[in-house]
Formats: structure tokens, C-alpha cells, sequence
């Protein structure tokens, strides 16, 4: 027998009880409502933000945020998947990568010199590091639930773009709160908080996809 032909037996083992993909957005669903409930009824969303939306700023913030969000999402959907090709949802990641060069190059073009440390460090930036990944626990636990129903081939790998997804969910969701908008903040602190999760996703995906 193949091993293609064996993964996908066994992923129509008695243990997948319902339809991966329902599964999977209620799954979702329900994680980005509590992160999002987490949010709204503790800090939530900044006092200024009717006013601040329309800023390039904070525009850009929401926008990649959302973007790695969706593209993580996709990927994490697709690699519950046996056997299901994950290159274009791969491919994918590189839209909110080449949108954040691009806004650190703006950035650094628009900022004097002597004010990129401080844009970079923001006033909030431990705070980001904590809320991020804490926002983040609601959307991981329901991915991993929900990828694990539908038997990964590689546990490690799945746990990851799970936590990717559910870091990415966390600072979509973060970025209406968070009052430090510079793309060098950002790309530091954001991309820190979520490797945090996309590392403890990886770690727990290694134990808990395992099938």
C-alpha cells in the first residue's frame, strides 16, 4: 500500500467524526469571538480609534495584521488536510512579508534617523509581548483542536501554522487596542509576540497532533 493511500485511510478513521472544514471555521469562529470578547472587556479598542483608522498608520497596521491573519488561517486550514498540496497557501505567506518591507521602507524614508529607535520601541512594546500572546490562547486551542480532527501528516508543522494563524488572529485583534502605530514597531514587537506563539504551537502540535 502507498503511503498517501494509508494517510488517507486513516484519515477516515472512526476518530474524524464530522466534516473537517465545518469543524474547522466553527472551530475558528468561536476562538476569535472569545480573543475578540477578551479584548472588548478588558482594555478594549483605543479612545481615538474613529479618528485613527483613517490614519496611513494605523491603516496599514490593521490591514497587514488582517492580511497575515487570513493567509495563516488558510494554511492551518489546509494542513489538516492529508495529502493536500501547501504550496500556493505557502506562497501566500510572502504578501504580508513584502507588505511589511514595505512599510518599514516608507518608514524609514519618511523618519530622520534619530527618530527610528524610538519609533521602534514605542511606549507599550512589553505589553504587546504579553496581551499578544494571551489574546492568542482562545484561537490556538480551537485550531489545534479542530486541525487535529483532521489528522496532519506532520504534527510539528501543523502546530505551527496554527500558531501562526492564532498569533496572527491575536494581532489583528490587538491592533485595535494597541496605541503604537509605526511600522518599526510592528515589525519588531508584533513579529516577536507571534513567533511566541507560533513556537508554542509548533511544541504543543509535536504532542497533541500526533496521531
Amino acid at each position: 500500500m502507498q503511503t498517501d493511500d494509508l494517510i488517507t485511510l486513516l484519515a477516515r478513521d472512526a476518530r474524524v467524526r464530522v466534516r473537517f472544514g465545518p469543524l474547522f471555521l466553527s472551530a475558528l469562529a468561536i476562538g476569535v469571538v472569545l480573543s475578540a470578547g477578551l479584548l472588548l472587556s478588558t482594555y478594549g479598542v483605543r479612545d481615538n480609534m474613529s479618528e485613527a483608522i483613517g490614519t496611513p498608520r494605523v491603516a496599514f497596521k490593521l490591514g497587514l495584521t488582517l492580511l497575515l491573519a487570513t493567509t495563516a488561517t488558510r494554511l492551518a486550514f489546509r494542513i489538516g488536510k492529508p495529502g493536500v498540496s501547501l504550496r500556493s497557501a505557502s506562497m501566500s505567506l510572502i504578501l504580508p512579508l513584502v507588505l511589511l518591507l514595505a512599510g518599514i521602507a516608507t518608514e524609514l524614508f519618511v523618519l530622520p534617523r534619530e527618530a527610528w529607535g524610538a519609533s521602534m520601541k514605542g511606549l507599550h512594546w512589553s505589553f504587546c509581548l504579553v496581551f499578544v500572546p494571551t489574546l492568542s490562547i482562545a484561537p490556538l486551542a480551537a485550531l489545534l483542536y479542530s486541525v487535529r480532527q483532521g489528522a496532519p501528516e506532520h504534527p510539528g508543522m501543523a502546530g505551527a501554522a496554527a500558531g501562526l494563524a492564532a498569533g496572527g488572529i491575536a494581532a489583528a485583534i490587538y491592533a485595535w487596542h494597541c496605541p503604537d502605530d509605526s511600522p518599526l514597531f510592528v515589525a519588531t514587537w508584533y513579529t516577536i509576540a507571534i513567533a511566541i506563539v507560533t513556537a508554542a504551537g509548533f511544541l504543543i502540535g509535536r504532542r497533541f497532533l500526533r496521531w
